[in-house]
């Protein structure tokens, strides 16, 4: 399948995604850096008990960086009802003053701290369904082996026309998400090969409901040092992810099959932090692949090659202790690459 070397509508927008990990003084501290930096969008994880709460410190954010566009990335429909998720993102749309984005997904492995499972792609999109005519100010019943509504609405007012971006690495939720969502949150590492598997699979469902293709915000983990060796020992943990979850990406960026299956059989845990013991199997080059793991001028080149694919953000996840310089970094990079 070919496409155009670019197809996005706008110039691209840079973003950090961050984890609640700090307390409440440091976070707010990280945040007016990142605002300082021009970063264009602020997202914050859903880790059920593995962080702080997203809408909660989005919320903080919100006053301290009053430009910044704010989302969640990613909370899902099996820890938060679909009704709740509606009340607390309404709420935060209004906080933000429309500067607010739904980014929702199936969930992953933190669910299993609560005995849950992922959502289904159905109850996913159910999910989106009903969380669009509720915060449209519809009065909502609904019945599923997931979820129900009995004539649920908002009593307060929210937004219909609210972005909700889908995060997505599968084959099938990516099609969903170029069919439904306003925007797609890229989890496929950093190789052209899967970025442009992934890229495609979006146009498709795009296409089949005769639409333009959404945002796609691909979402770049990793850290950025002149010592590269350095900045490699944190990338290891999220390339390590991409063996149990999603191993179609490792064979597009040519990870030996004998590797993959070793990675995937000794990381049972839950966030991808957790894999540090079975990513040491994995080669630097492949790390390297799927994540930022180097020095400024080796990210630059990078950040270019995956602008040149078309897509319209690039949301840096700093890991490591060293998050701040990677974030500094990166908006540094980003200048670099394209000028602003």
């Amino acid at each position: 399948m070919t496409r155009p070397t670019t197809v996005r509508a706008t110039s691209p927008t840079s973003g950090v995604v961050l984890q609640g990990v700090d307390p409440p003084a440091a976070f707010l501290d990280l945040v007016e850096s990142i605002d300082r930096a021009g970063y264009h969008n602020l997202w914050l994880t859903d880790s059920s008990l593995h962080a702080r709460n997203p809408f909660v410190y989005l919320s903080l954010a919100a006053q301290r960086a009053p430009r910044l566009v704010m989302g969640t990335a990613v909370t899902n429909p099996v820890t938060r009802h679909p009704g709740i998720v509606a009340a607390s993102f309404a709420t935060l749309d209004e906080i933000t003053g429309g500067r607010a984005i739904l980014g929702i997904g199936a969930g992953d492995r933190p669910l299993r701290a609560l005995g849950q499972q992922p959502a289904r792609l159905g109850a996913l999109r159910d999910s989106i369904a009903v969380i669009r005519r509720l915060l449209a100010g519809e009065h909502v019943s609904f019945e599923s082996d997931a979820f129900s509504l009995v004539d649920a609405h908002l009593r307060f007012p929210g937004r219909g026309d609210a972005p909700v971006y889908i995060s997505a690495s599968g084959p099938k939720t990516l099609e969903l998400a170029g069919e439904v969502a306003q925007g797609v949150i890229l989890l496929c590492g950093l190789a052209p090969e899967g970025l442009r598997y992934a890229l495609d699979h979006i146009e498709h469902g795009a296409r089949k409901a005769q639409r333009p293709r959404p945002h796609v915000a691909v979402f770049a983990y990793g850290a950025i040092d002149e010592d590269e060796d350095r900045a490699l020992v944190p990338a290891r943990s999220i390339a390590a992810w991409f063996p149990q979850t999603v191993p179609v990406y490792c064979e597009l960026a040519g990870l030996d099959p004998a590797i993959a299956e070793a990675v995937r059989t000794s990381y049972t845990g839950g966030e991808f932090q957790e894999a540090a013991t079975a990513a040491e199997a994995l080669p630097a080059e492949f790390v390297r692949k799927m994540a930022l793991a180097g020095n400024r001028q080796r990210t630059s080149e990078q950040l270019s090659t995956i602008l040149d694919l078309g897509v319209d953000s690039v949301n840096v996840f700093p890991l490591g202790d060293r998050r701040a310089e990677t974030i500094e970094a990166f908006a540094q990079c980003w200048k670099d690459v394209t000028g602003s």
